[in-house]
């Protein structure tokens, strides 16, 4: 993946609303970016469009998809990326929000000390397949060290009957400790701060942003 060229982050990203959640967090005060890694931009999600953009995910060099242990390649642009905005609009530091595909990704970003507030809504990488990965938080074990000497929060949220999230929010648990700040919403869904929206997620998550990001 190519290096970003911050230079046009204005154009591209800073600012851009997406779906109601990125509204509301442009309307607490927090300038919203949201990186494109796959998909075409623009378009509704579909079944067919999930259908679409998997395959090409799975054998996309830059996410690491069956592997335990990994971080994706990816995630050392989005790493820059918050850094570099970090540098260009102070403040206590950058909140990471990672969702389903994405939501492991904002905890590998906790490794930089830009990112003070690490959210992951129903992490699914690797994919649950066998219980090693459905256990695994989709990091190396050196990033996994620097994010628990850091000691920053983490919040996560999953559904409590989401299937793929496997068991990742236990290993969480005894890897984070106090740090990891948990949320299993009832009953069976996936997307919990967009499509199967629940207004406690989203609250939660505002709050965690104010708590960490606010001063």
């Amino acid at each position: 993946m190519n290096t970003p060229d911050f230079g046009e982050l204005d154009r591209i990203l800073r600012g851009y609303r997406l779906g109601v959640l990125a509204d509301e967090l442009v309307e607490a005060g927090y300038t919203v970016v949201l990186p494109h890694l796959f998909g075409e931009a623009g378009l509704p999600m579909s079944a067919g469009q999930v259908a679409k953009v998997l395959p090409k995910v799975c054998i996309s060099r830059e996410f690491t998809v069956m592997a335990a242990g990994e971080t994706s390649p990816v995630v050392a642009w989005l790493r820059d990326l918050a850094r570099s905005l970090h540098d260009e609009l102070g403040g206590p530091g950058v909140g990471a929000l990672g969702m389903c595909l994405t939501g492991g990704f904002a905890l590998a970003m906790a490794v930089d000390t830009s990112v003070a507030a690490p959210v992951l809504c129903q992490p699914s990488l690797p994919f649950p397949v066998g219980r090693r990965r459905a256990a695994d938080l989709g990091l190396s074990p050196a990033d996994l060290d620097v994010v628990k000497q850091r000691g920053c929060s983490v919040l996560g949220l999953q559904f409590e009957k989401d299937p793929t999230t496997g068991t990742r929010f236990d290993t969480l648990d005894r890897e984070l400790g106090d740090a990891f700040i948990r949320v299993d919403l009832p009953g069976r869904g996936h997307s919990t701060v967009t499509v199967h929206r629940r207004q406690e997620a989203v609250d939660r998550v505002l709050g965690f942003f104010d708590d960490l990001l606010s001063g």
